[in-house]
């Protein structure tokens, strides 16, 4: 590419990024108006709403985007690497070496300019300095952490399992989920259907499985209004999921889980899903401003406090005018800020005017695995709605097919659609012969 083009640096090939990668590489890098890099730590993406179901086991690798492959059609460049520092006046940021299990370095760090630069890193987990949280828990904010989870989950059964059959261990293997939102909701779903399966696994006993969710807060997701809330404790009740709420973790140890007044839930699987922030390294980044969760502060057209520097999804703190706070982090609100800001790129390269961003609330939605899905709609003309059951399932699986319309186009979308719905009727066909 020519050097004279202007170069569109994309950090984090999430929802926000991979998304405005692909529309920018569409607009401005097939006709050749502009170089569009997507930089991100991993080769493959998927959709974050969906880590709950990798850590279970029950995602098909087939939802996973090779960032070459997409970077190939949609006339971007991937690059593969880590970002740790930013030099403002340069106009470049710096990516950490790469190197090997061994510890041997493979590549060294690496410079690359930019004349627009776009932020969308995501989120990370919130230990909230918590002792032991770091140190003996799972975490399910990327693809790799889900990966090793159910990993884990699977040796831990067998362990386990193993030591029952032999008199070792005489008590079911207990899972514990601190974090009531929607990842730990879900996820808990998901592991109650997962781990009725694993004693399919060819072993000759199998051991009973509990699963505990530990929140702060004295109510499920508080995304939700109460009455939805309250539909969805129940529906885990009936599950057998055991709900501890009100409880403030203080203390991880590698076989228990205390809380502030004195309760310890014994636990041999421990995942922290109890909040969110920005990578810690954000929170210096040449002089950018953040906010107490690392996020980069912009102003309503996405800018940060550079004119050349943007920042979209979990990892921008951007106000939700009319409503106090900010545009909470969510799934819907990094596919509207993709979209918004490919606009504002495209107009940046041709004089105009940037255009405010606008986030629309289209209501929340929490999957139940194959048992449920509730959640509330939000509309000008209706309100807010509650639903449930079917009509919630369909409207939950159009956010994903939002965002594979907004990477692979419409017909791409549908040949994967069918192609997923013909894989799982043959794996049912499979099973029921």
């Amino acid at each position: 590419m020519a050097d004279d083009l202007h170069k569109i640096l994309i950090i984090g090939g999430g929802a926000a990024g991979l998304e405005l990668a692909t529309s920018l590489g569409q607009q401005l890098g097939k006709p050749g108006l502009a170089e569009v890099t997507l930089l991100d730590a991993a080769s493959t993406h998927i959709w974050k709403p969906l880590l709950h179901e990798v850590a279970s086991g029950t995602l098909a690798e087939a939802e996973e985007i090779e960032y070459m492959a997409q970077a190939h059609r949609n006339h971007f460049r991937f690059l593969f690497g880590r970002m740790e520092g930013l030099n403002r006046e340069a106009k470049e940021i710096i990516v950490s070496p790469i190197t090997n299990k061994q510890g041997v370095e493979l590549i060294p760090a690496r410079r690359f300019k930019y004349d627009t630069l776009v932020m969308a890193v995501g989120s990370v987990s919130n230990t909230f300095g918590i002792k032991g949280v770091d140190k003996y828990c799972r975490f399910i904010d990327t693809t790799k952490e889900a990966f090793r989870f159910q990993k884990q989950l699977v040796e831990t059964y067998y362990i386990q399992s193993y030591a029952n059959q032999n008199r070792q261990r005489d008590k079911p293997l207990s899972i514990v989920i601190i974090g009531a939102g929607a990842t730990g909701v879900e996820l808990s779903a998901e592991l109650h259907e997962v781990t009725k399966l694993l004693a399919t696994y060819g072993l000759e006993g199998s051991i009973g499985v509990n699963i505990t969710i530990i929140e702060a807060a004295t109510q499920l997701l508080p995304a939700l209004p109460p009455r939805l809330s309250q539909a969805t404790q129940e529906q885990l009740i009936k599950l057998g999921i055991q709900l501890k709420l009100g409880r403030k973790v203080t203390e991880i140890t590698e076989t228990a889980v205390h809380t502030y007044d004195g309760e310890v839930f014994d636990a041999d699987l421990k995942v922290w899903a109890a909040g969110i922030k920005a990578p810690d390294w954000m929170k210096n980044l040449d002089g950018l401003e953040t906010n107490h969760i690392n996020q980069l502060v912009v102003d309503q057209t996405l800018k940060t406090s550079d004119d050349n520097i943007f920042a979209i999804g979990d990892c921008a703190a951007c106000a939700w005018i009319g409503h106090g706070g900010n545009v909470p982090p969510r799934a819907q609100s990094a596919h509207q800020m993709a979209s918004t800001l490919a606009k504002t790129i495209a107009n940046r390269l041709k004089g105009k005017p940037a255009l405010p961003f606008v986030y629309r609330d289209y209501g929340s939605l929490v999957s139940l695995g194959k048992f449920s899905t509730v959640g509330s709609l939000m509309g000008s003309l209706m309100g807010t709605v509650s639903v449930g059951g079917f009509i919630a399932y369909v409207v939950y699986l159009s956010l994903y097919k939002m965002h594979q319309v907004a990477i692979h186009g419409y017909f791409r979308t549908a040949m994967l659609t069918l192609s997923n719905l013909f894989r799982r009727s043959t794996h049912a066909k499979i099973k029921m012969h």
